[in-house]
């Protein structure tokens, strides 16, 4: 299994697996419509690539793998490996949780056309608020969340429940309520989840409006 996932890997990466090396292996097999392996290997070596052009691609494969992998991986330290999974679950994971929370809010931004502001760090933990919208020097707080499809709300539930109390302070404080926002990603983007809470943000602003 470890033998098949490097010879993949290297396949890959030097693209030998590409249409301009081995052919249009999906076509062609179409093309063919064989009933039996035998049938369609006789096939790919008359009409595809032969037999010694891919005997040729292994051996290049196997240089790659022996001599610029293997020289490659020689050159890593254990330094080199710590460091990568520090950045990994630490640098990239917070880099792409903040791109995640900026997308939601610039989303919610367009939708209700009021500026919304990051909250200070005194008030996240405080009132376990992330964003803030201020109407006429009153405040609504915004948290939001990244879920996976619908498998961390259970948790993220129970955080709600656990911050309910923080939260009915922040709205005691600066008048405003605090809503949650849950993001999903959906296709290449991330999107509001429960969008029923804009109208409920919307509410909210025109009550600190009309107060």
């Amino acid at each position: 299994m470890a033998k098949e996932w490097i010879l993949n890997s290297a396949m890959n990466r030097f693209q030998l697996n590409f249409k301009r090396n081995v052919g249009p292996t999906s076509e062609s097999i179409r093309k063919c419509s064989p009933k039996n392996l035998k049938e369609w290997q006789d096939y790919y070596f008359t009409n595809v690539k032969t037999e010694e052009q891919i005997i040729e691609l292994g051996k290049k494969l196997y240089i790659k793998i022996t001599e610029v992998i293997q020289s490659e991986v020689a050159e890593v330290t254990e330094q080199d490996c710590i460091d990568y999974l520090m950045q990994l679950v630490i640098d990239r994971t917070f880099d792409g949780y903040m791109t995640e929370i900026h997308t939601i809010y610039g989303q919610l931004q367009k939708m209700i056309s009021v500026p919304i502001q990051p909250a200070p760090d005194e008030w996240d933990r405080l009132f376990n608020v992330d964003f803030f919208i201020q109407i006429r020097g009153k405040y609504i707080g915004l948290q939001i969340k990244p879920v996976n499809s619908g498998i961390q709300l259970p948790e993220i539930f129970k955080e709600y429940n656990l911050q309910a109390d923080t939260h009915q302070k922040f709205t005691e404080v600066f008048g405003g309520k605090v809503f949650y926002l849950f993001s999903e990603k959906i296709g290449d983007r991330k999107e509001i989840k429960n969008k029923e809470v804009i109208d409920e943000i919307i509410k909210e602003i025109e009550r600190l409006n009309n107060i």
